[in-house]
């Protein structure tokens, strides 16, 4: 059993430019809360009580968003807003913090490597800090997969959503070795291949469970494109090494939201704020409203 997770949150975020410039995409609000809270209170609920993000350069506000605000909190006493104390429930979670740093930025391989002196010879689970798994943190799938590693004996396991077939050449794809139920063993994975060469539409789902087995592959890893050392690479050389590695699909209703661009940052934040029961209908009223005025623009 692991109650650890690496939560890898050194990238520059560049693809959202100028959001990007002054704060960490990780803290980009998506609804109510930034993304990164999403993730934690995604983790707590699957039973993590220890978090180890491998941070970079400008990423303090994340460090200073889970501590526990002791003047914020007087604050909100003496002004008489003692109702927005709920708001900051997320402070007393059971949980413990540990911070380390991915000095260059060699990709999320290298940050994963990067969390080995903490994490040691523990299993543990690693769940991408700007990719939000199902609304309202609801998502149980961390749960399944450590159920599933430990219940298995195996090396890994990966977290994979169906996606389109033209978008296959965005993500790491599986090829399952004797078919893909929900529960699957994998043959390879491959990154971004074309259309016509993915063996499948499983895109992997930023969230993974592995054996410390996995450093010793990371650290043989070559840089490949843009320099960086690729996880993919290294579950590659894992699997082809003997080492036993399952996928497990995303239940329906547990869709990713993936904070990397303008398009599916914007679609996020659209989906969860009209999820939200407080202003929803007032949001999907004006939203008629404006496609009523950009259809009848187009007309």
């Amino acid at each position: 059993m692991t109650d650890i997770a690496v939560v890898p949150v050194a990238g520059r975020g560049t693809r959202l430019l100028p959001l990007t410039k002054s704060q960490p995409k990780e803290m980009l609000p998506v609804g109510r809360k930034p993304v990164v809270q999403y993730v934690v209170e995604e983790l707590a609920r699957c039973g993590i009580h220890r978090l180890l993000f491998v941070t970079g350069p400008g990423k303090t506000a994340i460090e200073n968003h889970f501590d526990i605000d002791v003047e914020l909190i007087t604050h909100l006493r003496l002004a008489g807003k003692e109702e927005l104390l709920s708001e900051l429930a997320f402070e007393r979670e059971d949980l413990e913090y540990f911070y380390t740093r991915q000095r260059r930025q060699l990709g999320l391989g290298h940050a994963i490597l990067c969390a080995e002196p903490v994490v040691g010879q523990m299993p543990f689970v690693v769940a991408l800090g700007d990719s939000i798994i199902g609304r309202h943190a609801a998502s149980q799938v961390v749960r399944r997969m450590i159920d599933v590693f430990c219940s298995e004996g195996v090396k890994a396991v990966v977290a994979f959503e169906e996606v389109p077939r033209e978008e296959v050449v965005q993500y790491g794809i599986a090829q399952p070795k004797d078919g893909a139920s929900d529960v699957f063993e994998l043959a390879d994975v491959i990154e971004k291949p074309e259309v016509d060469e993915a063996p499948s539409n499983l895109a992997v789902a930023a969230r993974y469970v592995f054996s410390p087995v996995i450093f010793d592959y990371l650290r043989k890893t070559a840089p490949g494109k843009g320099d960086e050392i690729q996880l993919t690479d290294a579950m590659r050389a894992m699997i082809r090494g003997g080492h036993r590695t399952l996928g497990i699909r995303l239940p329906p209703g547990e869709k990713r939201f993936d904070i990397g661009n303008f398009e599916s940052y914007f679609e996020a934040f659209v989906e969860f704020v009209l999820a939200d029961p407080a202003v929803s209908e007032s949001l999907k009223q004006r939203c008629r409203q404006l496609l009523e005025v950009a259809w009848g623009a187009r007309r």
